[in-house]
């Protein structure tokens, strides 16, 4: 008999709107992006990885002093591998800092029926920020 009140408590404190609700569909936003610029990469797990690494590469290889890497969700693991990829074709004059943090992601709520308003719901998806730069410049005498 207890468990059962336990089990109904745990239903109670779930949030109505992440449940599958027939009243409404879900169109979900790009998240916001940080900066802009040239040296700044979002990585994606639908972009080529190859495409991703030849990018960095290029840019480092043209005298940008630093790159700056940006993965959400699923796609921190493809950051991670790209950014240790870049450590190892510039042998030792690239360093890495790594921040990691938590990104709220907003999802429009359109309703399907007449009875209901539009409405949003927050979510939150795990971040990373990896940072490039240069300590020592190939065929430098430093």
């Amino acid at each position: 008999m207890g468990d059962e009140n336990i089990v109904k408590k745990k239903q109670d404190q779930r949030n109505p709107k992440r449940l599958p609700n027939k009243k409404y569909a879900i169109k979900k936003r790009l998240p916001v992006r940080p900066v802009e610029g040239e040296n700044v990469i979002f990585v994606t797990k639908k972009t080529n990885f190859k495409a991703q690494l030849e990018k960095c590469c290029g840019l480092l290889s043209k005298g940008e002093k630093e790159i700056i890497l940006h993965g959400l969700g699923a796609a921190i693991q493809r950051c991670c591998n790209l950014a240790l990829q870049l450590e190892l074709l510039f042998a030792g004059t690239c360093q890495i800092e790594v921040n990691t943090g938590t990104v709220d992601i907003i999802d429009d709520l359109e309703p399907l029926t007449d009875d209901v308003d539009f409405d949003a719901q927050v979510r939150h998806s795990s971040s990373i920020h990896i940072r490039i730069f240069r300590n020592a410049m190939l065929g430098s005498n430093k």
